[in-house]
């Protein structure tokens, strides 16, 4: 572990009357007298925020490493040095007292013992932390005992020992080997077997601690720490708030300094840059920008922006990069404004029917644009997504529809469009495969559909189909995305969400309102008879959201969910019967479209079939577009490939196929009148069939 002592030049001769270290670090040194062993777990790759308080009243902040700031606190209660261990690197000296020979008692100490040669390598470790524990008692190499300094070497060595990439120690967890069953069954006895040594100054007694630094609290076996009350767990969090602002300032005060180092490790200044002078807005920006992130983190960030020649007041943008791993951003520069401008008219032609919807959605992608999501909230995360939308409303009225389009006006292509049919996710644990699975379970490696298709393409339309039909516990995962807007998969990676659109698409609430079981309790607008009128549209409107919000309070009970959606919820009414034709209309183009590319056949329906179709198909307009192309495959695709094969035509490229009548059966059975015209074979196309 490289440790960066960081602080800001001090300005004034002033003196310190007490320093304030990080509450995991004031409470490790206040139980030295306690405990003999300590599990630090989470941020322990981080830089920490020690403030000196100062004779005038001030405060004058520093950033430490970890090993750093234990080694202050440690050195002041009167220890040595501090060791450390870890698998590949073994035994080094971290910090020592001058004049202590800590590597020749190192050397000594991991040699192998005869007699011993059958011991593995995790006895001789904890053979050294049995020695460790002991403070070396009458093994430090030393002067012979008529010597006057004889009985200095037989006191014990004050030490503290850190043990990094703890995690990594066992191979699983859950199954030790026997070997590491052993390892760790000895470090418990060690613990408990330990004893305080009496420091000279004070008299306090306090143990040689062995330090475990660990990714997880529960990297280690579980018994290691409960088993004993010497062996104590202490979780390091990410910094909050406060620190990052703390940490801002200091990066602040290193932005105009000028030379080829600098106290914080940022990186040279370039040459020719501007001496800078930050605001209080810049810093506070900059803390905001990195929720979520680690103090090492925004101290990288820095360099980052060095290196891309940013200026302080764009360190935000610094920790996007940092975050996403990519500096293009479609939503600076005017980039999105304008495809939304230019593609307002081609989303209403391809939608047919929703004007409403429809200008409710592109409210939220312009708001998105404008970075005015949630600007109301008087502290809002900036990793939020860029605009969340429900659709809600019957089947086959463009909800999909409306969510490839907005893709391709946000991001120039269908395949922006991330979906997820949800009725895949409807099983419990099913969220795993979004998120990927826990250490030790099938598909862990693979990490999770959602979480890394967002970090390969975070400038992404994620569409979440019919949504209502997902577990509950799938659900739950979207509460952290709208409010934090990232999530951490399996493997302890985090995705960020902050660049993304989020749709969901459901049909709740059409037939009226669901009980416990998530079935309609009614079906009030189940009715032969579709909204037509204005107010008829606006009531079935009033049903359909007050159907929804039941669902989510009282079916689902996450009224929460629904808070976070907001007044984002827009619904599709059923289309009319103008919209209808004009949806049979585009669909038989393209059948049209499909044979000729397909085949080379061309296909003409003449005015009185292409009626009988239109009025068969456009009859029933509770399925929406989808209920339209489902009677066109009935009524004319399939009868059509069956009377194709029929005809004793050879259909070579070309050859126009008429379809003059189509008729009807009472049995539902439906016949066409065909006729072909054979056409030219052209030498760049090959036979039908």
């Amino acid at each position: 572990m490289t440790s960066h002592p960081l602080d800001v030049p001090r300005l004034t001769k002033a003196t310190v009357t007490q320093t304030v270290h990080p509450p995991f670090a004031a409470e490790l040194f206040a139980t030295l007298s306690v405990h003999s062993q300590y599990v630090l777990h989470g941020n322990v790759r981080d830089d920490h925020l020690v403030a000196d308080v100062l004779d005038d009243g001030s405060r004058r902040s520093r950033a430490l490493g970890l090993e750093d700031l234990l080694w202050e606190g440690l050195q002041r209660a009167g220890y040595k040095c501090l060791l450390r261990y870890d698998q590949v690197a073994g035994f080094t000296v971290v910090h020592s007292d001058e004049g202590l020979d800590m590597n020749t008692l190192l050397e000594r100490n991991t040699r192998r013992v005869p007699g011993r040669s059958e011991e593995n390598d995790g006895g001789r470790v904890a053979r050294v932390f049995e020695s460790f524990a002991r403070g070396w008692v009458g093994e430090r190499p030393g002067p012979p005992q008529d010597n006057p300094r004889y009985d200095d070497y037989q006191k014990p060595v004050h030490a503290a020992l850190l043990v990094d990439y703890a995690s990594r120690i066992p191979t699983q967890v859950n199954q030790l080997s026997d070997d590491e069953r052993t390892f760790f069954l000895r470090c418990l006895k060690i613990a408990e077997e330990a004893r305080a040594f009496p420091r000279q100054k004070t008299g306090r007694a306090l143990f040689n601690p062995v330090v475990w630094l660990a990714d997880g609290e529960r990297d280690l076996p579980a018994w290691l720490v409960t088993s004993s009350v010497r062996v104590r767990s202490i979780g390091v969090p990410l910094p909050d708030l406060g620190q990052r602002r703390r940490m801002a300032g200091l990066l602040a005060a290193q932005a105009g300094v000028p030379g080829t180092a600098t106290a914080l490790d940022v990186g040279p200044l370039l040459k020719g840059a501007v001496r800078e002078e930050p605001t209080h807005e810049d810093t506070e920006r900059l803390a905001r920008a990195a929720s979520g992130l680690t103090l090492r983190a925004m101290r990288e960030s820095m360099r980052l922006a060095r290196a891309r020649r940013l200026p302080f007041a764009d360190m935000d943008q610094a920790v996007r990069i940092y975050e996403l791993g990519v500096s293009r951003n479609p939503w600076t520069g005017g980039a999105v404004a304008d495809s939304i401008r230019d593609g307002e008219a081609s989303i209403s032609a391809r939608v047919r029917g929703q004007e409403k919807a429809v200008t409710q959605t592109l409210d939220v992608l312009k708001r998105a644009a404008l970075g005015l999501s949630g600007a109301q909230a008087s502290s809002t995360s900036v990793h939020r997504p860029r605009g969340v939308l429900f659709f809600a409303g019957p089947t086959g009225t463009g909800k999909t529809e409306l969510a490839k389009a907005v893709a391709t006006t946000l991001f120039g292509s269908e395949d922006a469009c991330l979906r997820f049919d949800m009725s895949e996710f409807s099983a419990p644990h099913s969220a795993d495969r979004l998120v990927g699975a826990p250490p030790g379970y099938v598909g862990y490696e693979a990490g999770g559909e959602l979480t890394r298709a967002v970090r390969e393409d975070p400038f992404r339309v994620v569409l979440f189909d019919e949504i209502d039909k997902a577990d509950k516990g799938v659900l739950d995962k979207f509460l952290q995305v709208l409010e934090d807007g990232r999530l951490t998969d399996g493997q302890g990676v985090t995705t960020y969400f902050s660049e993304c659109v989020l749709i969901f698409t459901s049909n709740l609430g059409v037939h009226g309102p669901s009980g416990a079981d998530g079935r309609p309790l009614s079906s009030p607008l189940g009715r032969e008879r579709l909204p037509e009128t204005p107010e008829e549209r606006a009531e079935f409107e009033r049903e359909i959201l007050e159907n929804v919000r039941h669902h989510f309070a009282h079916t689902l009970k996450r009224p929460e969910l629904l808070n976070r959606l907001g007044g984002n919820i827009v619904v599709f009414q059923y289309i009319d019967e103008t919209t209808a034709h004009q949806i049979f209309k585009g669909q038989l183009d393209n059948i049209v479209g499909h044979m000729e590319r397909q085949g080379g056949l061309r296909l003409r329906v003449l005015p009185e079939a292409e009626k009988v179709l239109a009025d068969e198909c456009t009859r029933d307009r509770h399925n929406g577009g989808r209920g339209i192309g489902m009677k066109l495959e009935t009524h004319l695709i399939n009868p059509l490939a069956r009377g194709v094969f029929a005809l004793d035509v050879d259909l070579t490229p070309g050859t126009v196929v008429t379809v003059s009548r189509v008729t009807v059966h009472p049995d539902g059975n439906v016949e066409l009148a065909l006729h072909a015209t054979p056409g030219e074979r052209t030498p760049d196309r090959q036979p039908a069939w």
